[in-house]
């Protein structure tokens, strides 16, 4: 067998060994597809009324429609708390020093965590996006435009996954781990996701424009319900590419020197 083979062999059994753990311990799990639904109706039916009047004029029924591709981007972002643990976990129970005994490719690890985290975030947005058509969201995109939503989401999936697997390995304890990927899971907060940036003063409005999750959002959004993208959709691409090249960088140079 060549490297490649041996890597992705290695690569699959590291990926069903976290889809395993994932499956006996739930408690990272779940939350990931709780925290995104509570807020989705939190604003809807909470804030829906006062904030859809700037945004959709009518009722919280139009407001779903904008808030909804913002809230299915924010549960990309909560995977990757789990995928911080997870690897922490590993580094600091010594598990890792048993694996560097074996003859299993270096890289397998990292793959494997990075691989499990996308496939149970990418089953938490389908949840969420369950969800929101459940209470009046109404997206008009065609095959392609839900094909297109997909390959960006997983783009997302994949550049915060790898940031938060570097994360996990430069973390000292769980505990630290877990917090380390909050900020990016305020971040859409502070982009476009729940109001347009129009309407934030002007500091904020600057810092939201030029933040990666704003041209995903927008992005999102106008693949769903057909409103202007313009270049944010290349603008979320080199975001998305450019985050995941940074995380796995950090992240190799964590393993490396661990």
């Amino acid at each position: 067998m060549s490297t490649l083979s041996y890597t992705v062999t290695d690569s699959v059994t590291m990926l069903r060994r976290n889809l395993k753990h994932a499956m006996r311990y739930p408690s990272m799990t779940i939350p990931v597809v709780a925290i995104p639904v509570v807020m989705l109706l939190l604003f809807v039916y909470v804030f829906g009324n006062a904030l859809g009047a700037g945004v959709a004029p009518g009722a919280h029924g139009h407001y779903v429609d904008y808030v909804a591709p913002g809230i299915i981007l924010m549960a990309t972002t909560y995977g990757s708390v789990s995928v911080a643990v997870s690897v922490c976990s590993d580094m600091t129970e010594g598990i890792i020093n048993r694996f560097r005994t074996l003859s299993i490719s270096r890289t397998a690890v990292l793959n494997g965590h990075v691989l499990g985290g996308v496939i149970q975030t990418l089953l938490s947005v389908v949840l969420v996006i369950g969800a929101a058509l459940l209470i009046g969201f109404r997206p008009d995109a065609t095959p392609l435009e839900w094909l297109a939503t997909a390959g960006l989401l997983t783009l997302v999936i994949v550049a915060l996954t790898t940031l938060a697997a570097g994360m996990g390995l430069r973390a000292k304890t769980v505990e630290a781990a877990s917090n380390a990927p909050f900020p990016l899971t305020f971040l859409p907060f502070l982009g476009s996701a729940i109001v347009p940036t129009g309407s934030m003063p002007t500091v904020v409005r600057w810092f939201a424009e030029y933040q990666p999750f704003t041209p995903v959002t927008e992005t999102l959004r106008g693949l769903l319900t057909g409103t202007a993208i313009g270049n944010s959709g290349v603008v979320a691409v080199a975001w998305c590419v450019g985050l995941t090249a940074v995380g796995h960088l950090r992240a190799r140079s964590a393993y490396d020197k661990a």
